[in-house]
This record gives C-alpha cells, sequence and structure tokens, in this order.
C-alpha cells in the first residue's frame, strides 16, 4: 500500500506520520508538497497535524485553498482514502470534505494529554481490526480542537453513523468530564458520507510504539492496510 503524506508551510507531524508508515509498517509512503496536484499513485493521503500557514485567519483556512487540496477533492471523490490528523482534520474542515469546523477549546488553553477514544463502528476502512466499543488510549495535542456543527449537522452525523470516535473514560464511559475540548458530544473523529474521509484530532501516529503508552494508533493504520487488502 502507498501513503502519500502532504506537508504545508508549518505542517510539523508529517515526520512522525512518515516514520509510522514507512519503519513500523513497512509501507511505501512520499511526501506529498502542498502545489502537488497528482495523486493518482496514492492509496491512502494522510494530512498530518501542525499549524499549516500559522494557522492565519483560523487553523486550515489558507491551506484549503493549496493546489493539493483541488487534487485531494478530486481523489477523495473517486473513492480514495484520506485520513485528516488534528490540522489536518480542520483542514478537511475548511475545504468542505467534511462539514463543521474546529473552534477554540472551551477552556481556551492548548492541550497535550493522552485520551480515550471509544469506537463507535467497525465496519469502516479505519477501525476494521477494532473491536465494537474499543476504548483507543491515543493523545491530543490542540488549542483548537472543539468540534462544532449546527443542531441539524449533527444529528445528521449521528443517524448515520458517521461519528466515529467519541472522547471517554478509561471504560468507555462518555462524560463531558473526559472531554478535553469542549468538543459536541464529545466527538473526536467524523466521516464523510461515503465513508472514505476521516478527519480526527487526537494523533493516531503518536500512539504506535510502546515507548510512548500505547500501541493503539496501529489499529487505524492496520486497519487502513487491511481495507486494501478485502479490495
Amino acid at each position: 500500500m502507498k501513503f502519500g503524506v502532504v506537508v504545508f508551510p508549518g505542517t510539523w507531524s508529517d515526520s512522525d506520520c512518515y516514520f509510522v508508515i514507512n519503519d513500523i509498517l513497512g509501507q511505501d509512503v512520499d511526501y506529498v508538497w502542498h502545489d502537488q496536484t497528482n495523486l493518482g499513485e496514492y492509496d491512502c493521503i494522510v494530512l498530518p497535524g501542525g499549524f499549516s500557514y500559522g494557522d492565519y485567519l483560523r487553523p486550515g483556512a489558507i491551506a484549503c485553498l493549496s493546489p493539493v487540496m483541488t487534487a485531494i477533492r478530486a481523489y477523495a471523490d473517486n473513492g480514495g482514502l484520506v485520513i485528516g490528523i488534528c490540522n489536518g482534520f480542520q483542514i478537511l474542515c475548511e475545504s468542505g470534505l467534511l462539514p463543521g469546523v474546529l473552534l477554540p477549546n472551551s477552556h481556551t488553553e492548548y492541550r497535550c494529554v493522552g485520551t480515550n477514544l471509544v469506537t463507535l463502528r467497525t465496519d469502516t476502512s479505519f477501525t476494521g481490526l477494532c473491536q465494537p466499543d474499543q476504548v483507543l488510549q491515543i493523545p491530543v495535542s490542540h488549542g483548537e480542537g472543539n468540534y462544532f456543527a449546527d443542531l441539524d449537522t449533527l444529528t445528521n452525523l449521528e443517524e448515520t453513523g458517521r461519528v466515529l470516535f467519541r472522547y471517554c473514560g478509561p471504560s468507555g464511559e462518555i462524560t463531558t468530564d473526559f472531554n478535553p475540548n469542549g468538543s459536541a458530544n464529545n466527538i473526536a473523529g467524523i466521516m464523510n458520507s461515503s465513508g472514505n474521509v476521516l478527519g480526527m484530532m487526537p494523533h493516531p501516529e503518536r500512539s504506535c510504539e510502546n515507548i510512548l503508552g500505547s500501541t493503539d494508533g496501529l489499529l487505524i493504520f492496520h486497519s487502513l492496510l487491511h481495507s486494501r487488502v478485502l479490495k
């Protein structure tokens, strides 16, 4: 499987994602610069975390205008797998590939902490190797991860099963006590209507080695590999 890791000016989790894909998973991977428009050779595109274009205006607002995003829209429309992590999630929302917006954390603090996520579906390309209601230990690192959408959009996301992860407690309990940013409905990750685009604020690439305290992020990457094999 061949991955492309997108790099904008200000991206900083690109090397972490590259390391996991290349060194841990043993898969082909390229860095994809923000002005690249040919994505035909890739099986999955990763939009990693960082501060693209310095988060000027608001996170993702400038990155969504880059040439590569026009290519990613076409790539996703043709069924290509896309995962946006942290700033990548913000860019996907700003570009219209996912609904809603990521607002400043409700407590106005930058949070870099471990979180627990409950897995709400196991029939997707991103969670196919997870167990139902499995709790994953994956950290967050953001100042603007407070997911917001209007009531109709939230209702549609819930009713169509497009909420893939929620912040939760160690045993899967979903309460505001375990919400690190004020995100609506404890939402930590959502998909598009076709199920091939995922945006999530937590960083699975930071939970792929025992030395980091958790390898649960590997379940997401291995699920992507497994989905490719099934095709």
